[in-house]
């Protein structure tokens, strides 16, 4: 486990809740976002949902959140985002990596 999977949150430190709507289920969605958060240095989750939309929560410095949220944004190469909503939530001191939940 890396150092910033165990660090204590700070007051830089933010997490949100984002939903993606589009073409996002069955493209390697959730793969992708797990893929990216280790470089941008976040932790959090990705799971399907079952109105067709991605749910994905990102934690971590704000900056790393930020730079996360833009790659979500674009999506793997075979999506197709039409929508994204994005909303500040509390953050999780327990939060360890970044996994895809079924």
């Amino acid at each position: 486990m890396d150092e910033w999977d165990r660090r204590i949150p700070n007051l830089s430190t933010k997490a949100v809740r984002i939903l993606v709507s589009g073409r996002v289920q069955g493209v390697g969605f959730r793969w992708f976002a797990e893929r990216e958060a280790g470089p941008c240095r976040v932790s959090g989750f990705a799971r399907n949902l079952a109105d067709g939309r991605v749910e994905v929560l990102a934690q971590g410095d704000a900056k790393d959140v930020g730079a996360f949220e833009a790659l979500v944004k674009q999506g793997p190469r075979h999506a197709h985002v039409e929508g994204f909503q994005t909303e500040e939530v509390p953050v999780d001191p327990d939060l360890v990596g970044f996994n895809i939940r079924f």
